[in-house]
């Protein structure tokens, strides 16, 4: 890994009061809806984030979301928090997704389709794994902000632009340039924010699912078919998809499960 994506990482600042009251609140098993509700109702801007995604076609909840404590209501503890962090996330990490070919909006939908597809697929498979998988999910793309920094600063934005376009391997344009990969460096990225290891080594591992160690290996496996699936620079593309569930059936999925909850995806899109 070059030593300046090792330093960005040292420097970064400590997430916000609002973020760690979210934090403390899904951690207490007596807390509810009501009161994660009312440490999110100071900050304006997790609010309009949340309203937001609450009121995007892909959540598909069939009405005007407008205020906060519907939204929660809607969403629940775990999808609430994974969406104030994601935010909270991409606004202090300064978000410039050029060199991937995107914009920061579309960087947050895609990262927002990947929770969500994780999300479909895996409530099929057990509800308290998809918990756990989708902030994993949600959040395992923030690597990719400070690669794209770092290519930028290096000016070599046009050339990396150049390969993410035509490139099925994301990860080995990253490492080619960067000498570590998006998954490896949002590892870091949350364990310096303090996160608990099982959800950093997942995410660690996802871009090389059977290095991982024994206990994260089918979070990891996960982690990278929903990527392959929804890769930033062609998500939902026929060859990415294909990928993805010759991926899930050569691990062992019932490859049939995703395929479902990858046509209801694609069904919501295209009627919104």
């Amino acid at each position: 890994m070059k030593s300046s994506i090792a330093d960005s990482i040292k420097s970064l600042p400590p997430l916000s009061k609002t973020i760690a009251d979210i934090n403390r609140v899904y951690a207490d098993e007596e807390a509810g809806i009501g009161e994660l509700a009312k440490v999110i109702e100071p900050d304006p801007m997790i609010v309009a984030n949340l309203l937001k995604a609450a009121n995007s076609p892909l959540y598909g909840f069939g009405k005007e979301i407008k205020n906060v404590s519907q939204a929660v209501s809607l969403f629940g503890m775990s999808m609430t928090r994974s969406i104030a962090l994601g935010n909270a996330v991409r606004k202090l990490l300064n978000v410039d997704m050029q060199p991937y070919g995107i914009t920061s909006d579309k960087f947050a939908e895609i990262s927002a389709m990947q929770a969500t597809l994780m999300n479909k697929w895996y409530l099929k498979i057990d509800r308290a794994k998809a918990e756990k998988l989708y902030l994993a999910a949600f959040l395992q793309e923030t690597g990719k902000i400070l690669i794209a920094s770092d290519v930028i600063k290096d000016d070599e934005d046009i050339s990396f632009k150049s390969e993410v376009e035509m490139s099925n391997n994301l990860a080995a344009v990253e490492k080619s340039y960067v000498n570590v990969t998006s998954s490896e460096v949002t590892a870091l990225i949350f364990e310096h924010w303090g996160f608990d290891n099982e959800f950093v080594e997942m995410i660690r591992y996802a871009d090389n699912p059977s290095a991982a160690p024994k206990e994260v290996q089918e979070f990891a496996t996960a982690l990278h078919i929903v990527k392959t699936v929804l890769p930033v620079n062609r998500p939902f593309a026929e060859q990415a998809i294909n990928f993805g569930l010759r991926k899930a059936r050569d691990a062992g999925y019932e490859y049939e499960l995703l395929e479902d909850a990858i046509d209801d995806m694609l069904d919501t899109i295209e009627a919104s």
